[in-house]
């Protein structure tokens, strides 16, 4: 397990199952708390550019069918699942107009052949987005709005003794409503390498990371908010990004990486979800 092997197998949920309609954007978007009103169709149009990104890299991309059930947030695939050595674990969301997401999607890859081995159950919060795996054995963790104790009790047991989960309380930041994952500050995008907004990592994170060898690619103060920090390690040293972050993805290339840039103003700036959170990475090489 890692989060910067070459993608054998990801998956994605399309604009048009996710967005719907521009009259479905209209109805939720200020009560999901986007920052702007997407516009439908330059949504689709960002889309059909990321998942040309991704079937270049000749994984599979599962694409997941839409549920009138699921909100805009539907597109941020990541967050309603965990990947484990063993299968996969159905997440508690906390945010609760997400609170759907984790049957249907595992339904959908239930029937697709892939196993669900656990869920993850109220009090419990999890979202994929405050999990990274650095091997088989490690999967670092963040407390917070989103992830809580409980929730990692349960996944650690469903884990079991093989894997060792590391939690890390996250700072309050913008509060409960915003969006503040772990990988909103931390993405590995090789085996010790990792792009990293370090004034909001918790200081036993950025030392463990520091003790496994790690090299840091920092992401400066002025292009964390347009979401410099996420970046979707696609294979081995490389990544896609969202444009308009020159500084970090020169820093990046300087590193060694492949970048692939993607303008994603209306499926990743505005709801806050980076090319991370539109995927779940389901097996990698």
């Amino acid at each position: 397990m890692n989060e910067y092997g070459q993608i054998k197998s990801i998956a994605v949920r399309r604009v048009q199952q996710a967005f719907v309609s521009q009259q479905s954007i209209d109805q939720q978007w200020q009560g999901l708390n986007y920052h702007a009103q997407p516009n439908f169709d330059a949504a689709v149009e960002e889309y059909e550019s990321f998942i040309q990104m991704l079937k270049s890299t000749g994984g599979e991309v599962v694409e997941l069918q839409g549920d009138d059930a699921l909100s805009l947030d539907g597109i941020y695939v990541r967050d309603s699942l965990i990947v484990s050595p063993r299968g996969l674990i159905k997440a508690s969301m906390g945010k609760t107009e997400r609170d759907v997401e984790p049957s249907i999607n595992a339904d959908e890859l239930t029937a697709r052949g892939f196993n669900i081995i656990g869920e993850i159950v109220a009090p419990g919060k999890v979202e994929g987005g405050d999990l990274v795996w650095l091997d088989d054995k490690t999967l670092l963790a963040a407390i917070g709005y989103r992830t809580n104790q409980q929730g990692l009790a349960q996944l650690a047991k469903i884990l079991g003794d093989d894997v060792d989960v590391h939690g890390f309380d996250m700072p309050h930041y913008k509060g409960a409503g915003d969006v503040f994952h772990l990988m909103s500050v931390l993405s590995p995008v090789d085996e010790k390498l990792a792009v990293v907004y370090l004034p909001l990592m918790p200081v036993r994170l950025v030392q463990l990371l520091e003790a496994r060898g790690f090299g840091f690619i920092e992401v400066p103060q002025e292009e964390f908010d347009s979401m410099g920090c996420n970046v979707l390690a696609i294979g081995p040293s490389h990544v896609v990004m969202v444009a308009g972050n020159p500084i970090t993805q020169q820093r990046i290339q300087d590193a060694g990486c492949k970048v692939e840039v993607l303008k994603a103003d209306e499926i990743s700036r505005k709801g806050e979800g980076g090319p991370t959170c539109l995927t779940r990475p389901l097996v990698r090489g």
